[in-house]
């Protein structure tokens, strides 16, 4: 009876130490850190559409993310993984554990992009920027950027189509494709075109593709914040007054040469919709992404009388205003001479 009584208690003993042991082990292989990633970054694993578990696996051997292989596979296999394979993008980070992980591959909860841009001037400019941080490549962007049906099933023209590009910073899907790219950035094209700045667009003789473009001037003219609704007012009144907007940027985007500093009578000869000393009114499409600051500039103008504006000869990056031609052209020889100091010529 007392041997009896020792085995079992011996054999609860081993039962207790294995069920530790494999409990420990089983914690160890779904929650303990497997991978070697940047503890900021963490590493964004992109599985294709179409992939299987090998090509998930090789992108991660490849890169030599995970510690251990072995407890990896074994759950992956437990948790059925293979037959569960999900496209997306996935950021794997430093802490996670490979439950946490392949439940989050599993369920196909991927990780979207932020998505910023600015600065752009050219549809080319836009495609390089964005067209490689999809699963589709800039190819497949540039084609429905220069598609014309595209661009009026979504109330554009060619020209304009970069309008509804608002610069900001998105959250997309990195399997997103070219179309759905576009609707998410029609869908927050018409929210900041709300009601209240439709009206203001209206009550100044614009729309809001019009006021963009005159936007897109204001922005190439000046980054000073606290300028741009001057800088606006000054072509809100040409305008008015049907004569020529004369702004420099705009020859210059039609030259296509931004390395342009002085804009010279031989480059005024252009033969260009985007020549603005040439033919009155708007040019035909932006020359380039206006910020979301130069677009209120414009629906909120300073009202006064100034009709021209020159850069200010201690390189501020603000401008002397004027109410008459004379003034301007005084305005503008102090700049002149200003260059001619710094040997900047072109």
């Amino acid at each position: 009876m007392q041997k009896n009584s020792k085995l079992i208690r011996y054999v609860f003993i081993a039962f207790m130490l294995f069920t530790t042991m494999f409990s420990y082990y089983i914690w160890q292989i779904t929650k303990t850190p497997n991978y070697q990633v940047d503890e900021k970054k963490g590493f964004a694993l992109l599985i294709p559409k179409g992939a299987s578990f090998e090509t998930v696996w090789d992108s991660l051997r490849v890169n030599k993310i995970v510690k251990d292989e072995l407890s990896f596979k074994f759950l992956a296999k437990l948790l059925k993984y293979k037959e569960h394979v999900k496209s997306g993008r996935y950021v794997i980070k430093a802490k996670m554990g490979n439950y946490e992980l392949i439940q989050k591959l599993r369920s196909g909860e991927q990780d979207a992009i932020k998505l910023t841009f600015n600065n752009i001037r050219l549809k080319k400019d836009l495609i390089h920027k964005i067209g490689n941080k999809f699963s589709f490549d800039s190819t497949a962007l540039e084609k429905v950027l220069t598609d014309t049906v595209t661009a009026q099933k979504y109330g554009f023209t060619n020209e304009t189509f970069m309008c509804m590009f608002l610069p900001n910073t998105y959250e997309v899907f990195w399997t997103s494709t070219p179309d759905e790219l576009l609707a998410t950035m029609k869908t927050w094209y018409d929210k900041f075109w709300t009601d209240e700045r439709k009206r203001k667009a209206q009550e100044i003789g614009l729309d809001p593709i019009k006021a963009q473009i005159m936007a897109s001037i204001v922005e190439a003219e000046t980054k000073k914040v606290d300028e741009k609704p001057r800088v606006a007012g000054v072509y809100m009144n040409r305008l008015r007054a049907v004569m020529p907007l004369g702004a420099d940027p705009t020859v210059i985007f039609a030259h296509q040469d931004f390395g342009i500093k002085r804009v010279t009578k031989a480059l005024l000869q252009i033969d260009s919709p985007y020549n603005t000393y040439k033919y009155t009114g708007l040019p035909p499409g932006p020359i380039n992404l206006p910020d979301l600051a130069s677009i209120d500039a414009v629906l909120n103008f300073e009202k006064h009388d100034y009709m021209y504006f020159c850069a200010k000869e201690d390189f501020s990056g603000y401008h002397n205003f004027a109410v008459e031609y004379t003034d301007h052209l005084n305005n503008a020889r102090i700049y002149q001479e200003a260059l001619n100091k710094r040997n900047i010529m072109r």
